[in-house]
């Protein structure tokens, strides 16, 4: 079946449907990840996006459904070149097709991802739409495509009710903005005790377990959007050891008084280099945002730059030298070095 990838400015990729039928509309973005589209997949950062993924082949390790890292798919549509409709691999249980189609999520396959994602970089990540319409004419979407906005993405995403994971170890509360399973992993790795908070949590019933430490989650959108989950933050510093992870870092940020803005096309992928500026040390991480902190925001009395990006020298870590708080712009349990920076956890409970 003949499916349609139309950008708001204009552009077209004419390509081959595959995972379910229908249309879709996002935000356009690509990941440099050579493997991982599993947990692309299932990752609330990619709440609210058409995902491109530029490396060619896809799909052939298939799906296992024990990499997934939420209980549901989240990005709104996928982009490929090329589809392995024959996945090899001991621990696959569905190809990717059938695992799309089984939730309802329309992809392209057969297109030039080589050519979009330069469109990408040169114009920046924009709103498009993929539709297998017979019918489908660009010029009844222009309107739509260039008004979209993907509203209360951290409310969509955020966990519902309190989950309690048992532990023997330090007992640490989780502000669930879209997190990641594996953050949950890493800490029970750790004997943890956990108590995964919704976003609408207030301080007061966070504290009220009597946590040794919080942990800001990651999550999708712009973190000036969050502006409840900012209060949260302001009257949770001090009083507990913080560490942010994603839109965790960012909004503990903007909790301390500085700014973010907008990458022009954001950093996604499992191979984005960091340098750590204390030990002069360079990591190989997974990233999954498109805004960053605005470095000149930060506040030389309450705030140092740890971690910056090899790659365009935005910053990827801070240090708070008010309150026992440290967070990370990337993924610490992302497993693309595959453990380079996990040991971030080990910190985060020693300070605990």
């Amino acid at each position: 079946m003949k499916a349609i990838l139309a950008l708001e400015d204009g552009t077209q990729f004419v390509g081959e449907s595959f995972g379910a039928a229908g249309t879709c509309i996002g935000e356009t973005v690509f990941s440099t990840g050579m493997t991982g589209y599993e947990e692309a997949l299932t990752d609330p950062s990619f709440a609210g996006h058409i995902v491109v993924m530029t490396y060619p082949l896809v799909g052939n390790y298939g799906i296992n459904g024990e990499d997934i890292e939420s209980d549901r798919i989240h990005l709104k549509g996928l982009v490929i070149r090329e589809l392995s409709d024959k996945p090899s691999n001991f621990r696959a249980k569905e190809t990717l097709h059938d695992y799309l189609a089984r939730n309802n999520i329309v992809g392209i396959k057969g297109i030039d991802t080589r050519a979009l994602t330069r469109i990408l970089r040169e114009k920046g990540t924009m709103n498009g739409v993929i539709s297998t319409d017979p019918d489908f004419k660009i010029e009844d979407w222009m309107e739509k495509l260039k008004g979209y906005k993907f509203e209360n993405p951290v409310e969509t995403v955020t966990t519902k009710e309190v989950l309690h994971y048992e532990g023997t170890g330090k007992r640490i509360a989780v502000i669930d903005y879209g997190v990641k399973k594996n953050i949950i992993r890493c800490l029970q790795k750790r004997c943890c005790e956990v108590y995964v908070f919704p976003a609408t949590s207030t301080a007061n019933e966070i504290m009220a377990v009597d946590p040794d430490g919080i942990l800001l989650s990651s999550g999708p959108g712009n973190p000036m959007d969050c502006g409840f989950q900012t209060e949260v933050i302001k009257e949770l510093l001090g009083r507990k050891p913080i560490f942010g992870i994603c839109l965790g870092h960012l909004l503990a940020a903007v909790a301390n008084g500085a700014e973010t803005y907008k990458l022009k096309y954001g950093h996604r992928g499992g191979n984005h280099p960091v340098k750590d500026l204390e030990t002069n040390r360079t990591y190989v991480t997974s990233q999954g945002h498109g805004y960053v902190v605005l470095a000149e925001s930060l506040k030389p009395e309450k705030a140092v730059v740890s971690h910056i990006n090899v790659n365009d020298g935005t910053v990827e870590g801070i240090r708070y030298l008010d309150s026992p708080t440290f967070t990370v712009q990337f993924h610490p349990e992302g497993a693309s070095g595959p453990n380079d920076t996990e040991f971030l956890f080990d910190m985060f409970i020693s300070m605990c």
